[in-house]
């Protein structure tokens, strides 16, 4: 089993490669090589008679994903892009790594001939407001910002050379991971994840939003769960519609922090400060809430039930079980 990971120095591309070090297995084979590509160089794992490369560069530069692909990959992670809020603010960087970039890769690996599964991270920012106050499978999704776009765009991809047979692809669609370790990134969703983990480490944090904002988020564990199940599971039993919308914990912010003083205590919730930022509400407004994924639910994805399922996590896998 050889396996590709793009966008492998992310932090859920760390996790998955954790994970895949662990289990030295995937789809019920034993691993034998990994390509880890991203723009920077990603870290090795320590793996035991698995022949380790590393790659660096841009996807979308002439011939960068032909080389990636030369291997013949039984299996690619697709996992590399651009976040929603550099994506907004940087219209041609957002375009030429989230949509250029993509578009080579697949291309890639139509004309490779080898008919991979592909596991490709996409966003519930395809979808665009007004929204119900639970979203169907079924809602069309009109995204409203430029990387919304982009992720939907390569959906379309993605079910085109999967109907083609160009590959086996399967989106999921994240949530968002929450919560998210080290330092803060451009995502516009950023604070999301600030609002617990700072105050958790005896820091300030800042909620630049209305505590009323209600969002579906996911553990960084989940999110490893999700992109193993993909790779595994059954594409006759997806079907055509091969663009899933996880499943995931809907609360609003101000749950969020009554899930964080129930596991931390007072003080540790006191470190939040309210400052509202309206770019950054100007682009989560337009965001969705909640979600029934019950395709994805039935088809065997799982997640938390509960934002302090979500908040302990973070405790364990980041912070040894303990607080500060």
């Amino acid at each position: 089993m050889r396996i590709l990971i793009t966008g492998a120095a992310g932090m859920v591309g760390r996790k998955l490669i954790a994970r895949l070090a662990k289990d030295g297995m995937l789809r019920g084979r034993k691993i034998a090589a990994l390509d880890l590509h991203d723009i920077v160089p990603p870290q090795a794992p320590a793996m035991d008679g698995v022949s380790v490369t590393i790659h660096t560069g841009d996807l979308a530069s002439a011939g960068s994903s032909e080389s990636l692909v030369a291997s013949r990959p039984d299996v690619v992670f697709h996992l590399a892009g651009v976040v929603s809020g550099e994506a907004e603010a940087n219209f041609d960087l957002g375009y030429r790594v989230n949509l250029d970039g993509t578009r080579a890769l697949f291309d890639a690996i139509r004309l490779a001939a080898i008919s991979p599964r592909v596991v490709f991270t996409s966003s519930i920012a395809v979808f665009g407001a007004p929204f119900p106050e639970v979203i169907p499978d079924e809602f069309h999704p009109t995204p409203l910002t430029s990387y919304g776009a982009q992720k939907l765009m390569s959906e379309v991809l993605l079910a085109d050379y999967t109907r083609r047979g160009f590959f086996d692809g399967i989106g999921i669609r994240l949530p968002t991971i929450c919560v998210r370790p080290g330092k803060p990134n451009k995502a516009a969703s950023g604070f999301f994840s600030g609002i617990i983990r700072e105050p958790l480490a005896g820091q300030e944090a800042i909620l630049p939003v209305p505590r009323s904002v209600v969002h579906t988020h996911a553990s960084p564990r989940s999110a490893v769960n999700f992109l193993i199940h993909a790779a595994g599971i059954d594409g006759a039993a997806v079907g055509p519609r091969r663009n899933l919308t996880m499943p995931g914990v809907g609360v609003s912010v101000g749950e969020q922090i009554e899930a964080l003083e129930r596991i931390a205590g007072t003080k540790v919730a006191g470190l939040i400060r309210e400052i509202p930022d309206e770019t950054i509400w100007a682009i989560v407004k337009g965001w969705p809430t909640r979600f029934e994924a019950h395709r994805s639910r039935e088809l065997g994805f799982a997640a938390e039930t509960s934002f302090d399922e979500i908040i302990r996590a973070h405790i364990e896998d980041e912070l040894g079980g303990k607080l500060y």
